[in-house]
């Protein structure tokens, strides 16, 4: 269970964590005593209150065991919101899935859900969209004659409906830029991070900080680059559906290769556009069927 692995992390930014779900107390006991959760505090609500009181139960079960449980749109919501495989479970009462932050106050700060109930930030990727990143893992780095590039990812491993982030940290050297969103319509190219991924993998759009606007006076010409260090995140989704189930089934470990390009400047030369290879190594968790449905801070 991530969170009672990142729990001492979460502490130190000032955070509690808690898991709700609609599970009995018995059935939190059996499953914390098998993976071995201490100190993240399991709470049980049986009765489906709480999970109410935050406007997140999931009817979709209900109509899925209603009269209408042949009606394609509720077959279809079902697949999306209860059961990808079809066979519907016993799961009256649950929520859809998500995040809540909550401050001091027991005022919602910030909430994380997604469409399809498969999928899962992890601890990493919301704290990272929070603006207070945890640390990550170290991937490779390299230098090139125009840049020093450190690549990382927010979680060793992953699973099935992971959303987890990859990291180039980038630095330009001295009297160097590289070109941001928008030079490109001056016919430059933006640096960017290329992924060659697998099928059960889906990529989410390179997260580009804010730029500044360089003057290259004997063009008179302005265009948005990098001079300073900066960071790209791109961000990732294992996919939920039962092909994307049974291929990551089959394996242990995962590479993922990509290369950074870009075209770097300085104030007298364009020097010609280049790639740099990167790469990430993370291991494939089993799918942990028990997963808590619901933290709050």
């Amino acid at each position: 269970m991530e969170l009672q692995e990142r729990f001492e992390e979460l502490q130190a930014e000032g955070l509690g964590v808690a898991a709700i779900s609609y599970d009995t107390e018995e059935v939190l006991a059996a499953f914390a005593e098998s993976r071995g959760v201490t100190d993240v505090p399991l709470l049980s609500d049986d009765d489906s209150e709480v999970i109410r009181a935050f406007g997140i139960f999931n009817h979709v079960a209900e109509e899925g065991l209603g009269p209408n449980a042949e009606d394609p749109q509720v077959k279809a919501d079902v697949l999306r919101f209860v059961a990808v495989f079809g066979a519907l479970p016993i799961a009256v009462g649950t929520p859809f899935p998500g995040t809540f932050v909550v401050d001091r106050e027991g005022r919602v700060t910030a909430r994380f859900f997604e469409e399809f109930y498969r999928e899962r930030n992890t601890a990493a990727n919301i704290m990272l969209k929070l603006g207070t990143p945890i640390s990550g893992v170290a991937g490779s780095s390299g230098e090139t004659a125009h840049l020093e590039i450190s690549a990382s990812q927010s979680d060793p491993a992953i699973g099935v409906g992971s959303r987890f982030h990859l990291t180039l940290d980038i630095t330009p050297r001295h009297g160097m830029h590289v070109y941001a969103p928008g030079a490109d319509e001056a016919g430059y190219r933006v640096v960017g991070l290329t992924l060659d991924v697998p099928s059960f993998l889906r990529l989410l759009p390179t997260d580009y900080p804010e730029s500044e606007i360089y003057y290259f006076e004997p063009l008179d010409e302005r265009v948005a680059v990098y001079q300073e260090p900066f960071r790209l995140v791109r961000e990732v989704v294992v996919e939920g559906d039962q092909e994307s189930s049974a291929q990551l089934a089959e394996i242990d470990a995962l590479t993922l290769t990509g290369r950074l390009d870009y075209q770097a400047c300085d104030d007298r030369v364009c020097y010609d556009p280049a790639s740099v290879p990167l790469s990430w190594t993370l291991t494939v968790s089993p799918l942990d069927r028990r997963r808590a449905l619901a933290s709050s801070q």
